[in-house]
């Protein structure tokens, strides 16, 4: 994005350096420290002080996390739970048990999909009815076993 183009210039001198440093066997490792320090100082200085439609920007970012990737990174044992029990199963709600921090919680999203394929799999994130359907069911089971109920909402709206 445009705004990240300084910050893409640091990280470029960063790895250029690091790499500088192990063909050479010369020890920079001062001068990458500092370029490390000066990068997440204008990581935090550019994205505090965002524009609206920046913003924009980074939520449509296509390389930012969706919900696998945050159950990937943030739970254990997560078993998803498919289906609505009335017709199907609707890809673009992925729902299912896992443990954050050692706490079983009921873990609810959209998916969106990164490759066409997947894209199309799970219909662009819109939900169909018995995505739900589904979503409604897993509210319910949380409730009925005293589990707390985690939602991540990232959705262009459901499939007209």
């Amino acid at each position: 994005m445009e705004f990240e183009k300084e910050i893409v210039e640091i990280e470029k001198k960063i790895s250029e350096l690091k790499k500088f440093s192990e063909e050479q066997g010369i020890d920079l490792k001062e001068q990458i420290e500092k370029l490390e320090k000066a990068y997440e100082e204008k990581i935090r200085e550019k994205y505090k002080n965002l524009s609206s439609w920046d913003k924009v920007f980074v939520s449509r970012h296509p390389e930012r996390p969706y919900t696998l990737d945050y159950i990937q990174n943030m739970t254990t044992d997560f078993i998803e739970l498919h289906g609505d029990r009335l017709c199907g199963d609707d890809p673009a709600i992925v729902g299912g048990l896992c443990k954050i921090d050692g706490r079983k919680v009921m873990l609810i999203g959209h998916q969106k999909g990164r490759t066409v394929e997947e894209k199309l799999h799970r219909n662009f994130g819109m939900p169909n009815p018995e995505g739900y359907r589904k979503a409604l069911r897993l509210y319910k089971m949380a409730e009925r076993f005293n589990i707390p109920v985690v939602c991540l909402i990232d959705t262009p709206g459901a499939y007209p």
